[in-house]
């Protein structure tokens, strides 16, 4: 298995259908804590779901669209980060992610997107990556921050979600604004 170390006792790596047991448990745990952020076609209830999911990003990475990865940390499915969205032709992406309780404070989410920011801008030559995320969500903007993206602007009452509605926040990070962050 391939993968990339985040910390001393974390690592990124490639999530996959084959690994559709762990990822249900995964979701088991984490479920409640971000079903208010994500796409509810993420927040599967059972191995079949989890299986739909991981299939579903496999085939999107096979036709050079969206990716998958987990975040492991003392070898134990967290959380991950993902291209919501790749297109190469356009040079445009969007990346995201969501991550169990018990692993946040560790700047995981940070450095993850970090690996992914650097793959879309230096070896596959993108041009824009855009983060979208619920504008009460801060966690997820202080992410967006810390990576260097600037807010664009907010889609007033975009994401319903339990009877309501909330806005969304787009950040994005430009080719040559990551090259001045890692010279």
């Amino acid at each position: 298995m391939f993968f990339r170390p985040l910390t001393e006792n974390a690592r990124l790596e490639p999530l996959e259908p084959w690994q559709a047991e762990e990822f249900a448990g995964h979701l088991e745990r984490a479920r409640e804590h971000i079903r208010p952020w994500v796409g509810p076609a993420f927040v599967t209830d059972d191995v079949e779901g989890a299986r739909a999911t991981l299939r579903r990003y496999a085939e999107r990475q096979a036709a050079d669209g969206g990716r998958l990865f987990g975040i492991r940390l003392d070898g134990v499915l967290v959380g991950g980060v993902m291209f919501v969205e790749f297109d190469a032709g356009v040079g445009s992406c969007e990346i995201g992610c969501w991550l169990e309780p018990g692993a946040e404070g560790h700047g995981l989410v940070t450095r993850a997107c970090e690996v992914l920011l650097d793959w879309a801008f230096t070896t596959r030559g993108l041009h824009r990556v855009e983060w979208r995320c619920r504008a009460d969500n801060v966690r997820s903007s202080a992410v967006a921050e810390r990576l260097g993206m600037v807010r664009e602007g907010v889609l007033r009452e975009y994401w319903p979600y339990d009877g309501a509605r909330y806005d969304k926040e787009i950040w994005a990070i430009l080719a040559p604004d990551w090259a001045d962050r890692t010279s």
